[in-house]
Order: C-alpha cells, then sequence, then structure tokens
C-alpha cells in the first residue's frame, strides 16, 4: 500500500473561535442536526454521538458512551462497526454511500470523512448518516406500480380465461366423480383433480386480487377489534395447534381510519404465515403502539398524517434467509411448494394504499418481525394503485 501524501498545513485564523463562539455551541450544533453524527478518535473512541445517530441505529444512549471504544457501543451494529474501522485504513473514503443495516433491515445512506488537526494529520473520522428506509420504500412502491402497469391488464385477461376452464374441469371431475361409484382407483383420482383445480382457482383469485385497483372503503375503526377478528380468520385457514399467542394491543389507543375489511385480511395474512412458519409449537407476539411523526426521518407525507399506529407481529419460527428477505414482498416469489407468491405482496398493497409502511427483519434469538405501521388519520377516501 502506498504512503499517504502529507496534507499542507492548514494556515491559521488571527481569530479563534474560543474567542466569539458560546461554549457548548459546536455540542449544541451537532445533537440538533437533523442527520445522524458519530465521531471517533484515532483510537477508536467516540467523541460525539448525537440522538438522531442512536436513534436510526437502534441502540439506547447512556452517560458513558462518549469515551468508550465504538465497537464497545456499536456491538448490535456489525455493519456500522466496519465501515468506522476501515475510516484509518483507506485513502478515498465513501462518500455518499448506502448500506442496509442486517439487524433491523434499515437503510442508510452514509458519508465518512476524516477530522484532520492544523497541521493536517488525521486525529479522527466522522460519519454522517441518514436513515433513507422511507425513501427506498417509496421508490420500490413506485417501481412496483410501474411493474403493475404493464403486468396488470395482460395478467387480469388471462386471469379470466383460465376462469371458466378451471370451472368446467371441476364440474366435470365431480359428475365422473358420481357416475363411477364403485372405482375407488377412479374416485381417488378425480378427487385429485378437483382438488388441483380448485387449488388453481385460488391462486387465479389472488392473481385478480392482486392486480385490481384497490378502494377503500374507510371508516374510523379500532386497531384493537381489527387484530382479534383477524387471529379468528387465521385459526379458521390454519392450524394453531400448540401455537402460543400472546397479544399486547392496549384497547385505549385511538382509532384509525381505514378499511376494517383490508386491514383484517393484513394481519390474517402475517399471522397465518406465522402459524406455518411454526408447524404448530412456538410463540407469536402481536403487540401495538401509537407514535407520534418524527420529522427528523419521516417524509412530508407522514408528517401531514401526523402520528402512527405501529403494529408487530413476531413468531419464534426459523427465520427467513437473508436473501429471501429481500424479495419477501415481491409479486410471485414464494418459498412454499404450492404458494402463489402473491399473499405478502398483496399486504404491502394495502400497506401501501393505506399510506402506511411495512417493514421485516430477523428477530433476536431466532424466528421474524413484521412490522405494520399506519397513519391515525388518512389523507384519501380510496386509493388506486
Amino acid at each position: 500500500m502506498t504512503a499517504k501524501p502529507r496534507r499542507a498545513p492548514r494556515p491559521r485564523k488571527q481569530a479563534e473561535p474560543s474567542d466569539f463562539v458560546p461554549e457548548g455551541f459546536y455540542r449544541d450544533m451537532v445533537w440538533n442536526l437533523r442527520n445522524g453524527v458519530m465521531a471517533i478518535t484515532r483510537d477508536g473512541r467516540i467523541a460525539v454521538m448525537n440522538e438522531v445517530a442512536y436513534r436510526t441505529l437502534g441502540v439506547k444512549p447512556t452517560s458513558e458512551d462518549i469515551g468508550r471504544h465504538y465497537s464497545d457501543v456499536l456491538k448490535n451494529v456489525p455493519d456500522v462497526c466496519r465501515i468506522m474501522s476501515s475510516a484509518f485504513e483507506l485513502s478515498h473514503l465513501p462518500n455518499r454511500a448506502e448500506l442496509r443495516l442486517r439487524t433491523t433491515g434499515k437503510v442508510i445512506g452514509y458519508t465518512l470523512s476524516h477530522v484532520t488537526d492544523v497541521n493536517g494529520n488525521d486525529v479522527g473520522a466522522t460519519l454522517f448518516f441518514k436513515d433513507l428506509t422511507r425513501v427506498e420504500q417509496l421508490e420500490e412502491r413506485e417501481r412496483l406500480r410501474d411493474r403493475l402497469a404493464a403486468l396488470g391488464e395482460m395478467a387480469a385477461a388471462i386471469a379470466h380465461e383460465v376462469k371458466n376452464p378451471l370451472a368446467g374441469i371441476e364440474v366435470m371431475a365431480g359428475i365422473l366423480k358420481r357416475q363411477l361409484p364403485d372405482s375407488p382407483d377412479a374416485q381417488t383420482t378425480l378427487a385429485d383433480i378437483i382438488k388441483e383445480a380448485k387449488m388453481a382457482n385460488v391462486i387465479v383469485q389472488e392473481v385478480l386480487a392482486f392486480v385490481r385497483p384497490i378502494r377503500l372503503q374507510v371508516e374510523d375503526i379500532a386497531i384493537a377489534d381489527v387484530i382479534r377478528d383477524a387471529m379468528a380468520m387465521a385459526e379458521s385457514h390454519s392450524a394453531r395447534r400448540d401455537v402460543e399467542v400472546r397479544v399486547d394491543v392496549p384497547e385505549a389507543l385511538r382509532p384509525i381510519q381505514g378499511d376494517p375489511h383490508q386491514l383484517r385480511q393484513i394481519f390474517t395474512n402475517l399471522l397465518i404465515n406465522a402459524f406455518e412458519a411454526l408447524n404448530g409449537a412456538g410463540r407469536v407476539e402481536i403487540s401495538a403502539k401509537a407514535i407520534e411523526s418524527d420529522e427528523e426521518t419521516a417524509s412530508a407525507a407522514e408528517q401531514a398524517t401526523g402520528p402512527t399506529i405501529m403494529v408487530t407481529v413476531a413468531d419464534s419460527g426459523p427465520g427467513i434467509a437473508p436473501e429471501v428477505m429481500e424479495r419477501i414482498f415481491s409479486p410471485f416469489f414464494t418459498t412454499k411448494p404450492q404458494g402463489s407468491g402473491l399473499g405478502l405482496a398483496i399486504v404491502r398493497k394495502i400497506v401501501d394504499a393505506h399510506d402506511g409502511r411495512i417493514d421485516v427483519s430477523a428477530r433476536p434469538g431466532g424466528g421474524t418481525v413484521f412490522r405494520v405501521t399506519l397513519p391515525v388519520r388518512s389523507q384519501q377516501q380510496f386509493v388506486v394503485s
């Protein structure tokens, strides 16, 4: 590795900042920035870490953090530790780069720069970053809408054409089944034909539901009622068996504006997936809480809608592989042998129609966590997407 060229010393100014800048000014300035800021000394000790940095990285602040090595404070954020460890090894530091945090699934945009003294020596490094998760979600939503615009009409036409032959197959197989009551082999074969035809028809219905515009019938509804109904629907569709379900949804949460039927579908699908992942044994935890709009990280639309309700559905199952998690909401992507790959895609579409967002991440200790954030007040009475 070639030696790093020495910088020319910076010229000293006649007036020093200490002559006219109030004490604590720079500390207050950094603390009130809307971006996350973290600075370390040459030996890796944290010199600065503002509130936004703690919140974005999901780290709980303590009074002893300043002066500790960054690897101790950020031990649960290994991706950022790797960035900081390269600060004094690279001659060209990353500028306006992006990173997805594996622990939380958040996407951050960051710039890493050196802190130099008056002689041009590197005495520290600073990481500036911003939570871009919402921005990426909006971009992905637009990409999804573009794909659906091209695919929607064709898929709907094909689905309608396939429905009629499937119905004919099912009816004719039923007639043959009644005409051959004394042939066990024929009965078995025809029962399989009817079963497969019904399954194919379900997939066709899901395709039609996915490409069909969502029109919301908005009303005030308590999220506790939605969760209660979704649990009953999920248990009627998928065997719960020995799965323990813990619910922490306060009845006192303020009602939200949304479509009750569509909202029930969101949580019914998430619960069915959790039951299937647990395969009859394990734990599902459902919780909800009110959160205020975060001006530092929220988009203009989120700030306009104001307070939100976050519902978390977590299971203790085997979890989802990282490469699968990146595609989990993509249409027609599935890991199930007989799945259509539209369940979670429809869930995301409904969440988008409510001006909300849905995130998925790995659960510490094993399992998967889905977080659905919905605005308390809807911006529109119906959404066509």
